[in-house]
Parts: structure tokens; C-alpha cells; sequence
């Protein structure tokens, strides 16, 4: 597991020109991200796949019994397409924007996560930050 440090210096990274490979570690990282999530819940991540992704199933596991963090499911949803899109044609010149808008997505998860770990309660309207906006002020 990564740590979420990492995580985030993987996101400030810059993009490198081998987009399969970045979308695997943005896949990887985001992973990671759920699995610290499940941890804090006091949950042992899941081994098992949900079509055909850990990843999918690390979110399945983290919802349960949070229905806040379902906000998220999109953005999980989201980053298996466009990694799916870079599996299935690499070079295709499409493929360097697919894993910008990996990077994006996986920095809003990263944001959501990290942000549910501070304010329990995050999320339970969409996915705004706002208990987040309110204590910084």
C-alpha cells in the first residue's frame, strides 16, 4: 500500500510519456487511496475483484455501511474508464490526455478520501467540501 504522501507526489509529478504505464500506477495509487480509507474504518482491504477490479471492489467494501461515500463511485468508475481506453490503445495520441484526466480524477478522490478522514460527515450532500471550507476560515 502507498502511502498517501505519495500518493500526492505522484499527482504533482509531471506526466510522463509512457501512458500505459502512468495509468497503471494512477490505478494503483487509487487503490491505495481506498485502502487507507478502509484501514481507518478498522475494515482489512478486500483481495477480491469487482468487474474485473480491485479497485472497484475497494470501493464496494469502503460504502458499506457509509452511504456518504458512495459519492465517490463516479470518480472510481470514471478512472477505470479512461483506464480502460489506455489499455486498449496506449499510442494513441489520445492516450497522454486520458491519463491527464486520470491524474484529475484520481486527485479528486484523493481530496474526497483525505477529506472524509478529517470530517466524517463529508459527502453526505455530493461531494463538497464545505465542513472543510468552514473550519479553515
Amino acid at each position: 500500500m502507498m502511502s498517501l504522501s505519495a500518493v500526492a507526489s505522484l499527482l504533482a509529478e509531471a506526466p510522463s510519456s509512457k501512458p500505459r504505464a502512468e495509468a497503471q500506477a494512477m490505478l494503483e495509487a487509487g487503490e491505495s487511496v481506498l485502502e487507507h480509507w478502509l484501514t481507518a474504518k478498522g475494515v482489512q482491504p478486500t483481495d477480491g475483484t469487482r468487474e474485473g477490479f480491485r479497485f472497484l471492489a475497494l470501493h464496494h467494501q469502503g460504502a458499506k455501511g457509509d452511504p456518504s461515500f458512495n459519492a465517490c463511485r463516479e470518480s472510481c468508475r470514471e478512472l477505470v474508464y479512461h483506464y480502460n481506453l489506455i489499455a486498449a490503445a496506449p499510442d494513441d495520441p489520445v492516450a497522454v490526455a486520458q491519463v491527464k484526466m486520470m491524474r484529475f480524477i484520481l486527485n479528486h478522490l484523493y481530496l474526497f478520501v483525505t477529506g472524509k478522514m478529517e470530517v466524517e460527515g463529508l459527502g453526505e450532500f455530493c461531494c463538497s467540501s464545505r465542513p472543510l471550507r468552514a473550519q479553515s476560515v
